[in-house]
């Protein structure tokens, strides 16, 4: 299942618990985050799912919606069934909802 940036920004907004996953890697998260955003890059989650959470919806982000959509997949397939892909990625983000993040 998806999320728009337009819904991750009003679910922010109103202060509704998530975990924003920013898979990323390291070079791409020193051009633009979010604040908030727990990171752990794709290749490392198979050992970091202590870090998340099957209590409330994880939204996964990457630049611009693909490697987030595999890693959402991949989470489902793994018993995680509170997983949203961010549609358009931090890419998005950048154009729609915050300038103020850098596009790259």
């Amino acid at each position: 299942m998806n999320i728009t940036v337009q819904n991750l920004h009003e679910m922010r907004k109103a202060g509704d618990e998530h975990i924003l996953l920013d898979i990323r890697e390291e070079e791409e998260l020193a051009i633009a985050s979010i604040d908030g955003a727990v990171h752990i890059p794709m290749n490392s989650l198979p050992e970091n799912l202590d870090k998340l959470t099957k209590d409330h919806p994880i939204v996964v982000m990457c630049h611009v919606g693909g490697r987030s959509a595999q890693v959402h997949a991949w989470l489902i397939s793994n018993g995680y069934d509170n997983v949203l892909n961010l549609e358009g990625g931090i890419s998005a983000w950048s154009e729609e909802i915050d300038a103020s993040v850098p596009c790259y």
